[in-house]
């Protein structure tokens, strides 16, 4: 039986709606971690699904490296202003930039190939698909630059 309790944990873990963790949780047999796993399944699953939206609306989003010697801009793209307003897509923006300025990546796919720095067990890609199951819209990364002295 399935309890609010695991149901809010996964919540609160993942951003998942209610009704996906009580799903996930169900089809787990009440295994959190496991209801995890098949979130990110359900998550790529419907991240491919939005992959061919046009993205049209966006934000650009900055890091300045506290020692003043990295800098990074990223052009995240979305498909509509409203997204491109709301916390958790400037969020992801911002998480990228992060990531960027660790990592120093050369292009677009080796940014998306690379482990996150703040859980190396996803790659960046699913990070986004995350964001792309949690918002609902198509999110592409545009473009990006790093600056370093």
């Amino acid at each position: 039986m399935i309890n609010i309790d695991q149901i809010k944990k996964l919540r609160q873990e993942t951003g998942v709606s209610i009704t996906e963790c009580k799903k996930a949780l169900a089809e787990a047999g009440g295994d959190v971690e496991k209801a995890k796993e098949i979130l990110l399944i359900w998550g790529r699953d419907f991240a491919q699904t939005k992959a061919e939206r046009e993205t049209g609306k966006g934000i650009v989003e900055t890091y300045i490296h506290p020692n003043g010697k990295i800098g990074v801009m990223v052009e995240l793209r979305c498909e509509t202003d409203f997204v491109a307003c709301c916390e958790e897509f400037r969020k992801l923006a911002h998480e990228l930039c992060l990531q960027i300025a660790a990592m120093n990546p050369t292009n677009e796919s080796s940014l998306l190939a690379q482990s996150w720095i703040r859980d190396e067990s996803k790659a960046v890609k699913d990070l986004i698909d995350e964001y792309v199951a949690r918002i609902g819209e198509n999110i592409v990364i545009k473009r990006f630059v790093r600056y370093e002295i």
